[in-house]
């Protein structure tokens, strides 16, 4: 089996445990994307800000994955894997230090938007280059803690803001953030192997293995089987806390329990990888967490648990199956996204087409079910939106996602 392209040419030193201080950048970088929704309130009060524009706000950090994951993965093939990384962990620190200033939702926006391009760039590398410095027998479960990484940034990063903010402006709270990804940066200098003298960094070679992947049909259906999933999973846990706050839950609690429901799905990626390394089918994995989503997010929001004793912790028991089983499917897509470049293919093409196709489906969930919601005058019929993602996403699953199709395209690789 090829190693990933990445852009790195020669062996890289394959160890244990090289693939942590990535995985550390990455809940680092998502956090930027978590930090929001708790913090958010306090925001619309600070710039007036209506529902439609906080639904924007939670989207457009998603807007420069949506537009530059392919040129992004081009970047990567000549600059390399891990100085794209860093880069990436730069412009976040950077972006999140200038938003602390912003005294308009335009500026913040901007912001925003510059924070998103350093996670795309950190969100697309990461995998390929886990798979490559990895030891073989470390892959699965690599993989698994990788795709964990946004449900361990949601808890951490919604936890922290939940009580930071008491006592804090939501600007000391992007302060601290910055200063946090920035701490990530000499963790990569010093643990992830640097490349080899001697990579291949031609531009019309890189353009040729971008070209190559974009010509074979898995990746293209795997990004929207996960655009499936980013779009219930990233609006619901985005809106959580407004929703509780509507629902009257009062004090922390609706931010921690947000949190709790997004550690939720960073275990299940973990346990994932572990079921992977059983050998466990990845279609099957993907359609039983898609089929968990919709059931668990009709259960959630369709019935008026506000009139019903007890119903409150109820919803909360469903919307957390919604995330844990949710998980199936990004620690599941994220390891196949490594494997299935075709030859002379490249793996952070793949990963760039996927994160610009899901990060579009996150760009417009938060917009789509925050016009529902006020068209309707209640969280009552979110269930509309993430049903016909799950019935969709089954649908590809089922017919693209064969053991046969992806059998092929791990002999290709071979």
């Amino acid at each position: 089996m090829n190693a990933p392209s990445g852009v790195l040419a020669g062996q890289t030193a394959r160890t244990r445990t090289s693939w942590i201080p990535i995985v550390a950048a990455g809940v680092a970088a998502a956090m930027h994307v978590w930090k929001l929704p708790e913090a958010l309130s306090y925001i619309q009060q600070d710039l007036g800000m209506t529902l439609i524009e906080s639904g924007v706000l939670l989207g457009i950090v998603q807007v420069g994955s949506m537009l530059l994951g392919l040129g992004i993965s081009l970047f990567s093939e000549v600059l390399g894997l891990r100085r794209t990384l860093l880069i990436g962990l730069s412009l976040l620190a950077t972006g999140s230090l200038a938003g602390a200033f912003a005294d308009t939702t335009a500026f913040l926006m901007a912001t925003r938007a510059v924070e998103g391009v350093g996670f795309l760039m950190a969100t697309v590398v990461a995998p390929p280059l886990i798979r490559l410095i990895t030891h073989p027998a470390k892959t699965n479960i690599a993989m698994g803690w990788w795709g964990s990484f946004q449900g361990l940034a949601t808890f951490v990063a919604v936890l922290a803001s939940t009580f930071l903010l008491t006592g804090v402006s939501w600007h000391v709270w992007w302060i601290v953030m910055a200063v946090v990804t920035a701490a990530t940066i000499p963790l990569i200098l010093f643990f992830v192997p640097p490349p080899p003298a001697g990579r291949d960094a031609n531009v019309r070679l890189a353009v040729g293995r971008v070209g190559a992947t974009l010509r074979t049909l898995t990746p293209w259906i795997g990004g929207l089987v996960f655009a499936c999933y980013t779009l219930q999973w990233g609006s619901v846990i985005s809106f959580l806390p407004t929703i509780f706050d509507d629902a009257g839950v009062g004090g922390l609690w609706p931010g921690i329990a947000t949190a709790v429901v997004g550690g939720v799905n960073g275990v299940g990626n973990i346990l994932t990888g572990r079921l992977h390394q059983r050998g466990i089918p990845m279609r099957r994995l993907v359609m039983i967490g898609l089929a968990t989503m919709g059931i668990t997010s009709v259960i959630t929001f369709a019935p008026d648990w506000s009139t019903v004793p007890g119903g409150l912790a109820v919803q909360i028991v469903a919307v957390a199956v919604f995330s844990g089983g949710g998980a199936l499917i990004p620690a599941t897509l994220n390891r196949i996204a490594v494997d299935i470049a075709p030859p002379n293919g490249s793996g952070a093409a793949v990963m760039g087409l996927m994160v610009q196709i899901y990060n579009g489906a996150n760009f417009v969930g938060p917009i789509l079910l925050a016009t529902i919601a006020t068209a309707v005058g209640s969280w009552h019929y979110s269930w509309v939106m993430t049903l016909a993602a799950t019935v969709i996403g089954l649908l590809l699953a089922w017919r693209f996602l064969s053991n046969r199709r992806l059998g092929i395209d791990f002999q290709h690789r071979g």
